[in-house]
């Protein structure tokens, strides 16, 4: 028997299906390759008893997919999603002194994600990988998503990571699976998430708004382009562009203000009351939520590639593009100036008296921010950065693209205080819904795009309500036998 393959496509115009579904049955083995269009995608390999039995197997995954949509295509007619890698450079710091740098771990490649919270740091890269460690520089567990990671947000206590096959990964479960599928023609630039809603940033200046559902509720296009900064709370989405910020009511029905900032936005952060702007021209700009108004300047000596603050915006901290790293107190006194020792910091959070940071060189850095040890570093005394290892038996976690990929259970097995999910199919949108009892049946769950399948059941150990009125897991998913 001929080796045989089917190509298929689904290509949503103005959707976020950009994607490929490839099988190839080969006597007794069957293949199946899929992914975004113009990747290489993922591949999955089974084997039947029979050759007939591995034809059955094939066409069942492909009817199932051309129910979905999907129609035979050819390879390489439709352009892959376009994507923009920052391009950066970084001199050599101009500081007399060094940051006191408690450690240092090397990703491997250029990265630009970073979260820290109460119990550990995450760092993504261009590589795709995503690392956890603790604050003390131990790495904890490696996750191996599909394409480069943009950035890393929580909403929360979910993490995501944005990757460059727009996809947005949930990484808070034992598994990551994809939550959020990017229309293909958004050249993403930077994410957020406030309750379940996502908010894209493009190459193009525009703004685009998606539910917890993965359904589009809105977009803009803002006065500028490169839009590298996007925040988002209960009442606004801050867009930060080439021609400043922008703040446009959640719901999508109009722009609240407009500010024109000292030069192009290339980072942004936010506190209750103000987001803060950093800028090509050097400065760091605080801006009042409620009016746009420019409240404070924070004047570096480069362009300013990222910035943070402490609570309440007490201390501000920025990194230059000449691997410097800054603190202002509210009000724009420039209290130090240090050199990072290892390129410039590309993100950057505070934590507890450390500022934490990802450079040009692919490293998460740990500096230690407290008041004696800058004193110390800048008086030329520094502690010796503990150069941070991978262990060999690292575990590493990869996405559950299909639901052949996920562990079975029985109900007998199923663990104490589980919750069952039915998948069904409403107005041509399929829907997950919870079935248990003692739990509200109208509202949805955001769950793995790749597994839904209607009628399937699973078996999901830790589903957390959100305030955005739905459910967010947290926890293994099991299919149901």
């Amino acid at each position: 028997m001929a080796r045989e393959t089917t190509y298929l496509e689904l290509s949503q115009d103005g959707g976020g299906a950009h994607k490929f579904y490839e099988v190839t049955v080969d006597g007794t083995a069957v293949s199946v390759r899929y992914g975004r269009i113009g990747a290489d995608g993922q591949l999955q390999n089974s084997s039947f008893p029979t050759a007939e039995k591995a034809r059955a197997a094939a066409a069942k995954k492909i009817g199932e997919k051309v129910r979905k949509g999907y129609a035979p295509a050819v390879p390489g007619q439709r352009a892959a999603r376009a994507v923009t890698r920052r391009q950066v450079t970084s001199a050599p710091s101009t500081a007399r002194s060094v940051a006191p740098v408690l450690w240092r771990f090397r990703t491997g490649s250029s990265a630009f994600g970073i979260h820290v919270d109460e119990d550990r740091c995450w760092v993504g890269n261009q590589a795709g990988d995503v690392y956890t460690l603790s604050h003390g520089g131990e790495v904890l567990a490696r996750y191996s998503l599909p394409d480069g990671v943009k950035c890393l947000v929580a909403d929360d206590f979910w993490i995501y990571a944005g990757c460059d096959d727009g996809t947005v990964y949930d990484l808070s479960s034992k598994v990551p699976f994809g939550a959020y599928d990017i229309a293909a023609d958004v050249d993403i630039y930077w994410l957020d998430i406030h309750e379940g809603v996502l908010n894209v940033s493009d190459a193009a200046g525009g703004l685009t708004v998606i539910d917890h559902e993965d359904e589009f509720q809105w977009s803009r296009k803002s006065a500028g382009s490169g839009a590298w900064m996007v925040r988002a709370d209960e009442g606004a989405v801050y867009h930060g562009h080439s021609a400043g910020v922008t703040a446009y009511a959640s719901d999508g029905s109009g722009e609240l203000w407009h500010t024109a900032t000292g030069g192009s936005v290339l980072f942004g952060w936010q506190e209750e009351h103000a987001v803060y702007a950093g800028t090509g021209r050097k400065v760091v700009q605080r801006l009042a939520k409620a009016t746009g108004a420019v409240e404070a300047t924070y004047g570096c000596d480069a362009a300013v590639y990222s910035c943070a603050t402490s609570p309440d915006g007490r201390y501000v901290f920025a990194g230059d593009s000449s691997s410097s790293v800054y603190c202002f107190d509210a009000d724009g006194r420039r209290l130090w100036k240090l050199g990072t020792g290892g390129g410039s910091a590309l993100s950057m959070q505070y934590l507890d008296e450390r500022l934490y940071l990802v450079t040009t060189d692919g490293s998460l850095v740990c500096v230690d921010a407290s008041e004696a040890a800058i004193i110390a570093a800048q008086r030329g005394s520094v502690p010796v950065a503990v150069d941070v290892k991978s262990a060999a038996a690292l575990p590493v976690f990869t996405p559950a693209a299909s639901a052949a990929a996920v562990a079975t259970v029985s109900v007998a097995a199923a663990p104490a205080g589980a919750v069952v999910v039915e998948c069904v199919q409403q107005g041509g949108r399929m829907r997950v819904q919870v079935v248990s009892t003692g739990f509200e049946p109208s509202w949805n769950v955001q769950f793995p795009r790749g597994i839904r399948e209607a009628g399937a059941r699973y078996v999901v150990d830790g589903l957390h309500a959100s305030s955005g009125g739905f459910y967010r897991v947290r926890g293994e998913i099991r299919r149901l036998v």
